[in-house]
């Protein structure tokens, strides 16, 4: 951008530097120039080695803390997802066969951590020690007062504010503060928002490799992506103030004026740019995409691809940025989502007793074997099965024409499909509330059937596998996020541990309901099913009638209830799914516990938008 931008600047200037500098000699102010965009366009390249070595980290960290578990932990040995030797149907309303009761543990050393003979142990000071910067890093601070801002928790902040603090020093560094070469700070910035392009859209993209190098998937890194969209909007000010006081040092004392500058068609290309990428701020700010989530997603897609083709002729030298952004956006756009993970069936709609839910259920034959990484790296579809916590994209074009074009995220609410099973029993639990989810109800009232279109599967097994690896695992959910508890319970209650001599891990489910009626999204039969398969079901008072309990509490007390003696060091896993309020309590308290000793891990799962 810099050359281009120096040569419309010679070019409407007609002078030399010597009539646009203040005070300083024109040859050094021309070189300091052309040294410093030169730096810039070369320094660049070094700021995508470095987010290259901090995912590579990532991944290093997550695959070493699988090995671990792996090796240590009797409970995750040989339990892959979906290797199940059962053959029960997955469906919620299905049955499942409870296994074999007589199958205990067979070794003293197989089960060391619920040998209630066994003397419990305590952690050493250096498990003290990693435990507390694990609750730091856990713990979630309250919402920031008068603004009401929710903030992440304390790790995640910290993922945030380093990312910050690189692009400020890649902003900022060798940068000399005249007024005369603002210029070149103006240059940095372009190139460091163009630099940030594919970023962007590979923390925004549904497939990427991200998910299987770190194990975090797009909705965890959402958070990663918004954030980044906003360094990137406070970099193209940066750029266009930048702009303007280049024209103020430089082109003004020639006679050129403000609007002659603003009428150069390059600078044009860039004010257009800027318009696209703020009006994208400000359309993904959280109380527009709560009241108007529809427009939020369709002005997305459009600002996007304008503001691309836009920084594109705007920004030459920084073609190779767009030009990846953009196939970053396609690859994932069109032949993942529209093409390899799309797919079409008829499903049936029933409308709940409560007359607020709708519960969209369809099967299909099963392709393959099983849905291990491989097919979800490869981006198979539903029909190929999914794994539990993952969720779809859905669309049903009869409803209305306007959702033709849209797509919303549901969580799968049956169990994953395993081998042996001939159908894919395929569930979602929808609530109603505006928009799609109100008029699918209305449009459910009246039509049992339906042809929907579902994009997916989509989703991190980072919870299963922290869960698969704990002696202790609680489930935590309020009221539709029994979409999440469901698939993960049945899917550790079939494990090889369940079957295979292995001692039984202890499970427990906490589902807070708004109305004693919502038992019957699952069924209390299926329930008690569970309870019988050795799961602890805890139910509070619906909070229609006795207000929000303290899930935190009751979580804590639960735990422990599970742990066989004060005290023992029992790995403890904990996946909660409900309201923002009921996610930081609990993630809170797991911190609280995790700093008092115990090895407590937490997995949220939400979606980011």
């Amino acid at each position: 951008m810099a050359d281009g931008i120096l040569v419309a600047i010679n070019q409407a200037a007609a002078t030399n530097y010597a009539t646009a500098s203040i005070g300083s000699d024109p040859a050094d102010l021309r070189r300091e120039l052309l040294q410093g965009v030169r730096f810039s366009a070369g320094f660049i390249v070094t700021y995508q080695a470095v987010l290259c070595a901090v995912v590579l980290c990532f991944a290093v960290w997550h695959w070493s803390g699988r090995l671990v578990a792996h090796r240590r932990s009797p409970w995750s040995g040989s339990e892959i997802i979906n290797d199940s030797t059962s053959s029960s149907s997955s469906t919620i309303s299905g049955n499942a066969t409870p296994p074999d009761g007589a199958k205990a543990r067979i070794h003293d050393e197989q089960a060391p951590l619920l040998d209630k003979e066994k003397s419990p142990t305590r952690p050493r000071p250096l498990q003290r020690s990693l435990r507390a910067i694990r609750a730091l890093g856990m713990y979630q601070p309250r919402p920031i007062p008068l603004v009401h801002k929710t903030l992440p928790s304390n790790s995640t902040s910290l993922l945030v504010l380093s990312l910050v603090a690189i692009n400020i020093f890649y902003a900022t560094y060798n940068i000399h503060w005249k007024l005369e070469l603002a210029f070149v700070f103006s240059d940095r910035t372009a190139w460091m928002f163009v630099a940030n392009l594919p970023w962007l859209f590979l923390l925004a993209a549904k497939n990427q490799p991200i998910n299987f190098l770190t194990g975090y998937s797009y909705e965890n890194l959402n958070i990663l992506h918004r954030r980044l969209g906003e360094i990137m909007c406070l970099l193209a000010l940066l750029h266009g103030a930048g702009m303007v006081a280049a024209w103020y040092c430089l082109l003004r004392p020639t006679g050129m004026t403000i609007w002659h500058f603003l009428s150069l068609p390059i600078i044009i290309l860039g004010l257009s740019a800027l318009a696209c990428y703020e009006l994208l701020y400000l359309t993904s700010l959280a109380s527009f995409r709560q009241w108007w989530y529809e427009v939020f997603l369709g002005l997305h897609v459009v600002l996007q691809a304008a503001g691309l083709v836009l920084v594109f002729f705007h920004h030459r030298n920084g073609r190779i940025y767009v030009g990846i952004a953009l196939a970053i956006f396609l690859l994932d756009r069109l032949v993942f989502r529209l093409v390899m993970q799309s797919r079409s069936t008829r499903a049936n709609l029933t409308v709940m007793e409560d007359g607020e839910t709708v519960i969209v259920s369809a099967n299909w034959p099963v392709v393959g074997r099983w849905r291990n990484r491989l097919t979800a790296l490869l981006g198979l579809d539903v029909q190929y099965g999914w794994n539990p916590t993952e969720h779809v994209f859905l669309t049903i074009p009869a409803i209305a024409r306007k959702h033709t074009i849209q797509a919303h995220p549901f969580t799968i609410a049956s169990s994953a499909p395993v081998r042996g099973q001939e159908h894919a029993w395929f569930n979602l639990i929808i609530r109603a509330h505006e928009g799609f989810t109100r008029d699918l109800l209305h449009y459910a009232q009246t039509n049992t059937t339906a042809t929907i279109r579902l994009d997916g599967p989509y989703g991190s097994l980072d919870a299963l596998h922290m869960l698969q690896s704990s002696a202790i695992a609680l489930v935590v959910v309020g009221g539709s996020g029994i979409a999440v508890a469901y698939p993960l319970v049945w899917a550790l209650l079939h494990g090889h541990d369940a079957e295979g001599g292995r001692p039984r891990r202890r499970l427990g489910l906490i589902w807070v309901v708004h109305e004693a009626s919502h038992v019957a999204w699952i069924g209390q039969e299926r329930l008690e099913e569970l309870r019988e398969m050795g799961l602890r079901v805890a139910i509070p008072v619906p909070t229609s009638k006795a207000g929000r309990p303290d899930v935190a509490a009751l979580a804590e007390a639960t735990v422990r209830d599970m742990t066989d003696a004060e005290g023992a060091d029992c790995r403890v896993g904990v996946v909660v799914s409900g309201p923002d309020s009921m996610n930081r309590a609990v993630r809170s308290r797991c911190a609280s516990m995790a700093w008092r000793g115990m090895d407590v891990n937490i997995a949220v799962e939400k979606y980011g938008w």
